[in-house]
């Protein structure tokens, strides 16, 4: 028997919610990679797992954030939290990849398309890992061309984002730059969505049980605590506004501007040597 899927139990507010948590996580994310291409060697890993952990979190969080409004009719759902709790840990490691590769090979070219491609492959790893999390009295089944569009959506958004990334030019552009992944994480997970079908085991019978926000919102806790975390060390940056760097000068990289490196420092003119005893200057007149 076919359920009755509704995405949208609580209307637009999960839909609305969900994207500014892939917005603040996308923002954050990219704007720690920025930052990344500005400092000394020992500190660029440092920023480049924040933003993997910060895009990593947003994208989980806005996951699960539109799964409190998905609803099947018929039958409860529940969540496994061991294959939940998964889905976050592939979405980390993989935007983790992907983020490295840019922040040390720079965001153009071959390395700008193999980050992005593996970041993209890990967004729509993230949520057909959590779905399988989810526990239903049926099983699911997807539409082969629908998921195949959703994984090109995460791809091309992931690239853009990168590439938006590093071309290291303000907070603005940082911003415009979430807003547009935060579309794109969202559209591929309602095209996700909009690819599943459910069909039921058992019998037509009302739903009972807990609603899936009292059971997800307990696990977002600390995802979102992560990201408030995050969102004050970038607020607290000196650097994080201006996008200029502190330290010395960075190498240049393919991807990156020029005017993201430091120009060498004046040099000082050369001390005049003191004028030692029994020693006279030839500008000095002599007394015959």
């Amino acid at each position: 028997m076919q359920g009755t899927i509704d995405g949208f139990s609580y209307g637009l507010v999960t839909p609305l919610v969900a994207y500014l948590m892939a917005c603040l996580g996308g923002a954050l994310g990219l704007r720690c990679t920025t930052r990344s291409m500005l400092v000394s060697q020992s500190w660029r890993p440092g920023w480049l797992a924040l933003g993997s952990a910060a895009i990593g979190s947003g994208i989980w969080t806005m996951h699960f954030v539109a799964m409190m409004g998905f609803t099947v009719k018929e039958t409860p759902i529940h969540y496994d939290k061991l294959m939940t709790f998964a889905s976050l840990a592939v979405a980390i490691v993989m935007v983790g990849i992907g983020i490295f590769i840019v922040g040390y090979k720079g965001a153009s070219g071959t390395a700008l398309f193999t980050g992005g491609t593996i970041t993209g492959l890990g967004i729509a790893s993230m949520h057909y890992l959590g779905m399988a999390g989810m526990r239903l009295d049926g099983r699911l089944e997807y539409n082969t061309f629908t998921v195949s569009a959703s994984v090109v959506i995460a791809m091309v958004a992931a690239t853009a984002a990168l590439w938006a990334a590093g071309q290291v030019r303000g907070f603005l552009w940082s911003v415009g730059a979430s807003l547009v992944m935060g579309l794109a994480v969202s559209g591929m997970h309602y095209t996700g969505m909009a690819a599943l079908s459910v069909h039921l085991h058992g019998t037509e019978a009302p739903s009972t049980g807990d609603s899936p926000a009292s059971l997800l919102a307990p696990m977002l806790v600390g995802p979102l605590a992560f990201l408030l975390l995050a969102g004050v060390v970038v607020l607290f940056d000196p650097q994080m506004v201006m996008g200029r760097p502190t330290r010395g000068p960075v190498e240049h990289k393919p991807g990156v501007p020029a005017h993201a490196t430091v120009p060498p420092p004046t040099r000082r003119p050369p001390l005049r040597p003191r004028r030692t005893l029994g020693h006279r200057d030839s500008r000095t007149p002599q007394n015959h």
